[in-house]
């Protein structure tokens, strides 16, 4: 076998085992996660994307680690601020928090499936089509802005196509307030935690239209960009309940993270002309997250005047 088929084989034996032994626990026992448990999970997520990047650079080289480890960082802060707007998406649908965790769950494993057809159809068409690396480039940078711009509460959850269409095919019981995705009455119903579940998914699709070509600029071995991407996706359930004891302390996060996808579209657009060295891109994107978070932490709110 080759190493890469090596890497491949290796990552698809730990993501399997992960994600049984992550299913088999939210099938357990529905509890709240606190900022502690949630502390040790992203630690140990992000513990094992590291030393998975570590054995790709062993196998595969210094430039295809750097590669993993920038995509997964891109990929990773991305998921920062996507998990803000799940809270509002669980805020909305008055999802007790005790049941968050089977929904994220449920949620990670089918934005896995979806990111393999996007990543691998991304790959095929920008070998097939070059031109389309502009596009992508282009969408980054538009998304920068976009997000720059971005006013808190434009989302409507309840306005989801797919709920609509859901509402349609299936009645939703709005009283159901059990952890079952359905429940039997005279018809089978679905229950806010399955209308909770689809908002997600097509949230996450969403998300990923952007994110993906973002990994893209970064490198366009499927492998690197696959695998970067499940790492950081499958660290999102601790992720999402760290980030909600603490969101108070992120109030810049957002526009480091569209510089970030600025400078990733810059990358993207150039790259025909100009190759900018991975690890410059590795310290440019730590760096950016590093300014902002410490910004959130510096910077004290302004206090509004007493009534």
């Amino acid at each position: 076998m080759t190493p890469i088929e090596i890497m491949w084989m290796v990552f698809i034996v730990t993501a399997t085992a992960l994600f049984v032994a992550d299913i088999k626990l939210s099938a357990g026992r529905a509890h709240e996660i606190g900022r502690k448990e949630a502390m040790l999970l992203c630690a140990f997520w992000i513990l094992v994307a590291s030393a998975f990047g570590a054995l790709t650079g062993y196998m595969l080289g210094f430039e295809r680690m750097v590669e993993f480890f920038t995509a997964y960082t891109i990929e990773y802060s991305l998921s920062m601020d996507n998990m803000f707007v799940f809270i509002m998406i669980f805020s909305y649908f008055g999802v007790p928090k005790k049941y968050q965790p089977k929904i994220l769950t449920w949620g990670i494993l089918g934005a896995v499936f979806m990111r393999l057809i996007l990543i691998f159809a991304g790959v095929g068409l920008i070998n097939k089509f070059h031109w389309l690396i502009y596009v992508f480039g282009g969408i980054l940078i538009l998304t920068a802005v976009k997000m720059l711009l971005h006013k808190e509460g434009d989302l409507d959850p309840g306005k989801n196509p797919l709920l609509k269409l859901l509402g349609k095919l299936m009645p939703i019981d709005k009283e159901a307030s059990g952890g079952d995705f359905f429940v039997k009455k005279e018809v089978w119903h679905a229950t806010p935690l399955f209308a909770t579940l689809l908002v997600i998914e097509t949230t996450d699709l969403v998300f990923a239209v952007d994110s993906i070509p973002a990994v893209l600029a970064i490198s366009r071995e499927p492998f690197i960009v696959y695998t970067s991407n499940v790492f950081a996706v499958v660290g999102l359930r601790s992720l999402y309940f760290l980030l909600a004891s603490v969101m108070d302390l992120f109030r810049y996060l957002k526009y480091g993270i569209a510089i970030i996808l600025f400078y990733v579209g810059i990358k993207m657009t150039i790259s025909g002309y100009y190759k900018i060295d991975p690890l410059i891109s590795l310290g440019v994107v730590l760096g950016i997250l590093a300014i902002s978070i410490l910004l959130s932490v510096a910077i004290k709110p302004a206090q509004k005047p007493a009534a």
